[in-house]
């Protein structure tokens, strides 16, 4: 995994890496005590992994996979220098969401001994002068594509997370990330209205699952302007889709379904007796039993970037089926296959989320902690924030 990484970057201190390993082996020499280990199929108890998994890499800057535009000699610099608070964990989007994934865990479980560290890193990151430094880049001549949508999303769902926690440290670094998202909403909502079609693909691009980070920043900062635009342009380009081709899924190198995904953004604008009907057009091959819908994928070597990504599938998988099962009603026939189906997902997924290799290890932790942490269901989503947007 990434801790044994070297960087000019900022790291994590011996002490706080200390720290969370005593209480991963701790866990570890409980279970062989005879205390029930963590359940694979649930993620309880795997939270200080996937906590060790992002500090180890948010502070992290090579190696490196920059998608960087450049204009002149001046541009070549090094990640710290273009993104001054994302260039860790491989990538800006996985950078990205390893501060999501630090928030998110700090905010449920504050007394656990990965917390205070992970408050550590958020603030060393989330600085106003940095944040001013993202956002020139973002407007850098020749990036208007720069992370959209995936990147750009995750980085509303760090938006979110901050805004809900609502302590005075999460408001600090609400405020010190304000002028990166200002820039990433006006950047979208200039960009949403000229979308003539969907993109759907199994990796970043795809539209659908950014589509529902987006909404659910909307729903949670109360920014009705945004999600009303957003909510139209998912009717327009979604709504009338029919016989949505399952079994093409998954493809050689997907971290995300193109069905699933929109399946679990449709259900977000929906009712629950509109969405079922809308699914049945939609996926008709969903069976009315026990038996489980579909097998997980199969990873035949973690050590390949490309390969892994379908561990993140699995996990992406069962937090898609999950908010399906969210938006269908409570007597929905499919109700237990669907349900099946999310079980052997979960247990796939999480299993493979060890960091044995970096390839997986800078942000299958984030997919992780999405998935147990019910992050995209709608009591998660909602959030209980009573600040105004903007």
């Amino acid at each position: 995994m990434g801790i044994s990484k070297t960087s000019r970057g900022t790291l994590l201190t011996t002490a706080a890496l200390a720290l969370i390993l005593g209480a991963i082996c701790c866990a570890a020499a409980m279970a062989e005590d005879g205390d029930p280990a963590p359940d694979p199929s649930t993620g309880l108890g795997f939270e200080a992994r996937f906590a060790e998994l992002a500090l180890g890499c948010v502070g992290i800057e090579y190696p490196n996979k920059i998608a960087h535009v450049m204009q002149g000699d001046g541009d070549a610099k090094p990640p710290r220098d273009l993104t001054p608070a994302f260039f860790g964990c491989f990538d800006w989007h996985s950078a990205v969401h390893g501060h999501w994934l630090l928030a998110r865990l700090a905010r449920l479980h504050p007394e656990a001994p990965y917390a205070g560290p992970a408050l550590e890193a958020l603030t060393r990151s989330l600085t106003i002068k940095k944040m001013e430094g993202e956002a020139a880049y973002l407007a850098g001549t020749g990036r208007e594509s720069f992370e959209r949508p995936y990147g750009l999303a995750w980085l509303l769902q760090l938006a979110a997370e901050l805004r809900e926690w609502g302590t005075p440290e999460a408001r600090r670094l609400d405020t010190a990330l304000r002028p990166l998202v200002l820039a990433t909403r006006e950047r979208l909502t200039a960009w949403i209205p000229k979308l003539a079609y969907p993109i759907r693909e199994g990796e970043h691009a795809q539209t659908a699952f950014a589509f529902g980070l987006m909404l659910d920043w909307a729903v949670a900062v109360r920014d009705e302007q945004f999600e009303h635009l957003l909510a139209a342009k998912v009717r327009e380009l979604y709504l009338a889709d029919r016989g949505c081709p399952m079994g093409w899924e998954p493809g050689g190198q997907d971290f995300l379904s193109p069905c699933l995904g929109e399946a679990d953004l449709i259900r977000r604008i929906l009712s629950p007796a509109a969405y079922a009907e809308w699914l049945d057009a939609f996926l008709p091959g969903i069976p009315t039993d026990r038996t489980p819908w579909l097998e997980p994928a199969i990873v035949t070597d973690r050590s390949d970037g490309k390969l892994a990504h379908l561990d993140g599938l699995n996990l992406s998988r069962a937090w898609m089926i999950e908010g399906m099962l969210a938006g269908l009603p409570g007597d929905d026939t499919r109700r237990a296959s669907l349900a099946a189906t999310a079980a052997a997902h979960r247990k796939a997924g999480l299993a493979a989320v060890t960091g044995e290799h970096y390839e997986g290890g800078h942000w299958l932790g984030s997919f992780a902690t999405y998935l147990v942490t019910g992050r995209g269901l709608p009591s998660a989503a909602t959030g209980d924030s009573r600040q105004p947007a903007f």
